[in-house]
């Protein structure tokens, strides 16, 4: 089969689309045939080896967090999913893989993947993958979201913060979205009841908020300070200096600004398939490449500006 590969630690300039040997389900595991992975911070920062705890320091690494597509073959002890079922999941984020979900096939257990949502085709589907996730941890396990609260989120043109928006208007909240000024229709049609210019909002001109979703992952404490009494903060972008800012936050006790790396098993998935079904979110997709030019979304994700999500898709026989 076909397998985006990393090759060594740098540039989008080292993934490779590779020959490998497909692979077949053991006991609990599904044999997914592939149709679209996307793009996620964690594809970039593990191919720049900024976590090679987790990749290790041999090569090839699978290229590719999350997956949509049918399921193939089932291994033993399988009976939750059958062959031909459309599914979504993602690999195991905290484990190393030679192959992941930018491939022609994945193999992974059934607590990874869920049936994925019908009315969806997997190139939408897998665009919600991990934003969806990450959204609704964020909203409703982390900072517990009631309605009625004022909610910022920012950097709310991304994958994630196109998912927070929809989820906490779907969840009563009073949401302002912090991005480009050109955005503001696209982001008031996903929920947003205000939207701010980040080029020209600081951070001492808004508020207070009693939740505060942040996906950029810089001035932390400057947006902490912002929030209302009894307000909480979670951050998904966990660079070296968000890291930092999040340790000295916890002198602030509810206040303090809060972390989690997504990690959703089928329950997580259920959900927020469960939010498409009901119309509450929706799939955002900035642009769509062939698996052969994974190296050009990858670019394109780095350069910054997106709105929703860079999608892959997985053309078999064609790459």
């Amino acid at each position: 089969m076909k397998a985006a590969q990393i090759t060594s630690f740098g540039t989008a300039d080292v993934l490779r689309i590779n020959d490998v040997d497909r692979p077949s389900p053991g006991a609990g595991e599904v044999l997914v045939a592939v149709e679209a992975s996307s793009v996620n911070g964690h594809d970039v920062i593990v191919r720049a080896g900024e976590l090679k705890m987790v990749s290790g320091r041999r090569f090839p690494i699978g290229a590719g967090l999350d997956f949509a597509g049918t399921v193939a073959a089932t291994g033993g002890g399988v009976e939750s999913y059958r062959v031909g079922d459309r599914v979504w999941g993602m690999v195991h984020p905290r484990r190393r893989h030679t192959t992941a979900g930018a491939a022609e096939y994945v193999v992974v257990s059934t607590d990874r993947i869920a049936h994925a949502p019908a009315d969806l085709s997997s190139v939408e589907a897998v665009s919600l993958v991990v934003t969806g996730a990450t959204a609704l941890i964020a909203l409703r396990d982390s900072v517990h979201l009631v309605g009625g609260e004022r909610v910022l989120v920012r950097g709310a043109a991304g994958g994630v913060g196109t998912a927070a928006v929809q989820l906490a208007h779907a969840m009563g909240g009073h949401v302002t979205a912090l991005a480009r000024d050109r955005h503001a229709e696209f982001l008031a049609d996903l929920g947003a009841d205000e939207v701010l210019d980040y080029r020209s909002t600081t951070s001492d001109l808004i508020g207070p908020y009693d939740v505060i979703v942040d996906t950029v992952g810089t001035e932390l404490h400057c947006y902490r300070s912002r929030l209302a009494k009894g307000g909480r903060m979670v951050t998904v972008a966990l660079s070296p200096s968000a890291l930092a800012a999040i340790a000295a936050s916890s002198v602030h006790g509810s206040r303090r600004i809060r972390a989690f790396s997504a990690n959703p098993g089928s329950a997580v998935l259920r959900d927020v398939a469960d939010h498409v079904t009901s119309g509450a979110l929706r799939p955002v997709i900035d642009s769509v490449y062939p698996l052969a030019d994974i190296a050009a979304a990858h670019q394109a994700f780095e350069r910054g500006g997106v709105v929703g999500k860079h999608v892959v898709t997985v053309p078999r026989g064609s790459v």
